[in-house]
């Protein structure tokens, strides 16, 4: 559901891009100061190569000619907490759109408004922790994961429904655009929840305290043994960005499916000099656009794929780990410096 700069306008992605920033900035202002431990710091860094990585296999939905991938943002609320979750979705799409030319540069706040904000500022505390308040055993988890996962979705892709309204993108009346967009997503979203439920209860089976800290908005305990856990993640990660990714459905994903069921193409073109200038700039930072090499042509290559994935993933890690260590130095420092209460 990356959207691309063609569906929105300049004033819809500044808009959008503004909204998506303060949330951001939200997010960071509340973590706590000992939420961001050295425990969570590094499932911070996994978690976000693992979705990177999970994002680039697209699965076919039957019956449909369409395909899908999952959006992350609840998985990552339920392992991390709802704000550092928000911090690595973003990472992961910013990585996505600056170098690999997957979702606009323009609509980047769209992007990171529908598959972050919406599931992990909103669906997660208002959906997911409820449901587990019962309770946090494997059933709650399945119960929370496919209620939240569908209901994000379906908000998300909504979200991409109004704001091509908002732009006015003629080529995509609201009515028919929605007809298409929410039954496809749908489809995805129970696909998407199934997957998250899995990983969940495998991850809670294999170290409870995890989603017990997360769900409680409490830093992950400094007895919690996490090796195990992070080395899985690390081989899952490098096995779905290296070697599944090959395999990944060639079907539309649900967003163009709907575009070409409505518009009769799967990608509308650019206009105005604005957005041709973020395409520019676009095609100057993505080293491997569409995950591959830039000479791979039209008919790609054998090993691109897999190299986008393992880099990919592990620039995410990167990006994810020197955030929260910033972030954490910074709250520090502020304590610190903070008097003493007389």
């Amino acid at each position: 559901m990356h959207m691309a700069d063609a569906l929105i306008s300049t004033a819809v992605g500044c808009t959008m891009l503004a909204a998506s920033a303060a949330a951001v900035g939200y997010s960071i202002a509340k973590i706590k100061k000992d939420e961001l431990s050295e425990k969570k710091i590094p499932m911070m860094a996994v978690a976000g190569a693992f979705i990177f990585a999970a994002q680039m296999i697209d699965i076919a939905i039957p019956g449909t000619g369409s395909s899908g991938h999952i959006g992350g943002g609840i998985l990552l609320a339920a392992l991390l907490g709802s704000y550092p979750a928000l911090l690595t979705i973003s990472a992961v799409l910013i990585i996505q759109s600056l170098f690999f030319a997957d979702g606009g540069l323009l609509a980047l706040g769209c992007n990171i408004f529908n598959l972050g904000v919406i599931p992990c500022l909103v669906i997660y505390p208002l959906l997911f922790k409820p449901i587990l308040k019962k309770g946090i055993t494997k059933t709650t988890i399945s119960i929370a994961s496919m209620i939240a996962v569908v209901v994000s979705l379906q908000l998300g892709a909504f979200g991409v429904v109004l704001q091509t309204q908002a732009a006015g993108i003629t080529e995509l009346p609201f009515t028919t655009f929605a007809l298409f967009m929410q039954p496809i997503h749908l489809a995805i979203g129970i696909l998407e929840g199934i997957i998250t439920a899995a990983v969940l209860c495998f991850l809670y089976k294999a170290q409870p305290q995890i989603l017990e800290s997360a769900n409680a908005g409490a830093p992950i305990p400094k007895t919690a043994p996490l090796r195990n856990v992070i080395v899985t993640l690390v081989a899952i990660t490098i096995t779905a960005g290296g070697a599944l990714s090959i395999f990944a459905s060639q079907h539309p994903t649900g967003l163009e499916w709907s575009i070409e069921r409505t518009a009769g193409v799967e990608e509308l073109e650019v206009s105005g000099s604005f957005m041709e200038r973020m395409v520019t700039i676009q095609e100057a930072t993505a080293f491997m656009p569409d995950y591959d090499y830039r000479a791979s042509g039209e008919d790609g290559s054998l090993t691109g794929t897999s190299v986008a994935g393992i880099v990919g993933s592990g620039i995410t890690f990167l990006l994810a780990w020197i955030t929260a260590l910033a972030i954490s130095a910074v709250k520090k420092k502020r304590k610190m410096g903070t008097p003493a209460s007389v």
